[in-house]
């Protein structure tokens, strides 16, 4: 499954305004991530909704559940290197580019 996201007048304008979300293999041009191609389709999405936060302020707080102002103090400062960071980037384009709904049936699969 692929969503492409990229005519301005459909979402929040962002820097870099070119965006796919394919689960399995992403890249985000605005950011510099790239998903690894070893990561199962559909992981991303289900980690999003069952992992919590490791560190910082919502130490402890499921990804999916964590405030969009956190994500964009993310965005600005740069988000942390490594799995997490790709997590966070992620959750953070869904959330401004209005897809939560897609998280919606994972969350109750919990």
């Amino acid at each position: 499954m692929i969503f492409i996201i990229g005519n301005r007048d459909f979402h929040r304008p962002m820097a870099d305004d070119n965006f796919s979300l394919h689960f399995g293999t992403r890249y985000n041009s605005r950011h510099g991530m790239e998903t690894s191609q070893d990561t199962p389709q559909g992981e991303i999405l289900l980690t999003i909704v069952r992992m919590k936060m490791p560190f910082g302020k919502y130490k402890g707080t499921v990804l999916c559940n964590l405030p969009v102002s956190y994500l964009e103090w993310f965005a600005k400062k740069g988000f942390p290197p490594g799995k997490i960071g790709m997590l966070l980037a992620t959750l953070y384009e869904i959330k401004m580019n209005g897809l939560e709904y897609l998280l919606e049936p994972l969350k109750k699969q919990r």
